[in-house]
C-alpha cells in the first residue's frame, strides 16, 4: 500500500508561516482603522447614554436632575468629550473610507495624508464644538 498522506506532508511543511505581529510596523493607517472600529463601538454606548438622557428628560424633573448631575460631573464630562470625539473621529474615518472607494487617495503618500487629516480633525472637531459649548 502506499501512502498517500506523504505528499501532503511535504506540501503542509513547505508552505510559509504567516509572520508574527512583531514583524510588522505599526502604520498610520493601521491605527486609524483600529481607531475607526473602537469609536464606532464607542458610539453604540454612547448611544445608549444619550438614549438614557432623553429618557430621563421626558420622565420628569426627578430623572432629570439625577441624569444631569451625571452628565455634569468632571467624569461625566469626560465621557461627553470622548462621545464627540469618537464621533468626529467615526465620521472623518468613513469620509476617508469613502475617498477610497471612490479610487482616490490610494497611493503612498496621499493615504497617510488622508489618515493624518483625519487623526487631527477629529480632535480638532471635537475641541472646536467643546470650546463654543463653554463659550456660549
Amino acid at each position: 500500500m502506499t501512502d498517500t498522506n506523504a505528499g501532503r506532508v511535504s506540501l503542509e511543511a513547505a508552505r510559509p508561516l504567516s509572520p508574527h505581529l512583531q514583524v510588522y510596523r505599526p502604520l498610520l493607517t493601521m491605527v486609524m482603522s483600529i481607531t475607526h472600529r473602537i469609536t464606532g463601538i464607542a458610539l453604540y454606548a454612547g448611544t445608549v447614554l444619550l438614549a438614557w438622557f432623553l429618557l430621563a428628560l421626558a420622565a420628569g424633573p426627578g430623572p432629570f436632575s439625577i441624569a444631569s448631575a451625571v452628565f455634569g460631573s468632571i467624569i461625566g464630562q469626560v465621557i461627553l468629550f470622548g462621545f464627540t470625539w469618537a464621533l468626529f473621529q467615526h465620521l472623518l474615518g468613513g469620509i476617508r473610507h469613502f475617498v477610497w472607494d471612490m479610487g482616490y487617495g490610494m497611493e503612498h503618500p496621499e493615504r497617510e495624508y488622508l489618515a493624518l487629516m483625519s487623526a487631527i480633525g477629529g480632535i480638532t472637531l471635537a475641541a472646536v464644538v467643546w470650546i463654543i459649548r463653554f463659550l456660549v
